[in-house]
């Protein structure tokens, strides 16, 4: 069974930034591809961030030029910086990897953007 752990969420001022973690219990470098999504209450889970295999990588436009995803394979850990955050980042955010045919999710961490 993989497992994802994710930190890294809180609260941070308009402007500011973070940077989420997601460290798996497998080792990355086997993954087909990862990415970030984040989800408000009465919402849909919406795409963040991926990276897949060949280092490509898609943002969506609402975060793009702000957020960037990262690995880091020695450590098995997935990384999501988020500069000039806004209150409308304030979501769930979650880890997702794929390995073969599977899709792993981490449990979520909520980042919120306040004053």
């Amino acid at each position: 069974q993989v497992q994802l752990v994710e930190s890294g969420g809180g609260l941070v001022q308009p402007g500011g930034s973070l940077r989420l973690s997601c460290a798996a219990s497998r080792s990355i470098f086997t993954a087909y591809s990862m990415g970030w999504y984040r989800q408000a209450p009465g919402n849909q889970r919406e795409l963040v961030a991926t990276l897949n295999r060949g280092g490509i990588t898609n943002y969506a436009d609402s975060v793009k030029g702000r957020i960037t995803i990262s690995r880091d394979d020695a450590k098995n850990m997935v990384y999501l910086q988020m500069d000039s955050l806004k209150p409308e980042d304030t979501e769930e955010y979650y880890c997702k990897l794929h390995w073969s045919f599977t899709d792993y999710w981490g449990q979520g961490t909520q980042v919120t953007v306040a004053s």
